[in-house]
């Protein structure tokens, strides 16, 4: 009779033995990344084209910064327009009919226009002159030899009468929105001036002061027939 046991031992002895070398750990494999590998001929290519850019825009820089400074930016906080006050309003004498003010406040009110207004659409002709106030606000000068209440709301944005305030030794009109524009107003020698703006009153009051300096040093304006003021 044959005798199987020695198969059996034989196939208990094997078994293991060849389980264990079919096997393997699952990690081994994803613990070594794949690196890629770039051949030297494509890495000195990738290097000349970053080479490349970066002398590229050290020639562009070198290029414009002549032009940069040879264009420096101004030192100065804005262009500010050479305005001749008194010229203009010597300019506009005749055609006014009376010596417009200009009053002489040194450097300290900064003129940006002046000009002769010959009111065809109200039918009031004007000197204006536009000044930047030593703490850059503005104030509007308006002087006319035809004032009527109807352009007087106009020029002071319908503002009513808030009070009185004294300037160069005269007593002119207050007149405030109550929204930051204020006016005052002067009738002196033949002549309304209206000053109007969002300056403070201490600066209104110092422009306002030049300006009677300026009426009483110009001869008393006359108003003819033709400009009396309309009702």
């Amino acid at each position: 009779m044959r005798d199987y046991r020695s198969v059996s031992e034989t196939q208990d002895k094997s078994t293991p033995e060849t389980l264990g070398a079919g096997t393997g750990s699952p990690g081994d494999t994803a613990a070594a990344p794949v690196k890629p590998v770039i051949p030297a001929a494509a890495a000195k290519r990738a290097n000349a084209s970053v080479m490349g850019m970066i002398i590229a825009l050290v020639v562009s820089i070198a290029a414009f910064l002549p032009i940069v400074l040879m264009n420096p930016s101004p030192k100065t906080d804005g262009y500010r327009p050479n305005v001749n006050v008194s010229a203009v309003a010597q300019n506009a004498t005749d055609v006014a009919g009376f010596t417009p003010v200009a009053p002489v406040t040194g450097d300290t009110f900064r003129p940006n226009y002046a000009r002769w207004e010959s009111g065809t659409g109200s039918g009031v002709p004007t000197w204006e002159v536009g000044y930047l106030t030593p703490k850059e606000s503005f104030i509007g000068l308006v002087q006319t030899v035809r004032s009527n209440p109807t352009w007087l709301l106009q020029q002071t944005h319908n503002a009513p009468v808030t009070g009185r305030r004294s300037a160069g030794g005269m007593d002119w009109e207050l007149r405030d929105t109550g929204k930051g524009e204020k006016s005052m107003v002067l009738v002196y020698r033949g002549s309304t001036v209206v000053l109007t703006g969002s300056a403070q009153l201490d600066e209104f009051t110092t422009l306002a002061d030049a300006v009677v300096k300026s009426l009483q040093s110009n001869p008393a304006a006359s108003i003819s027939p033709s400009s009396t003021p309309s009702p």
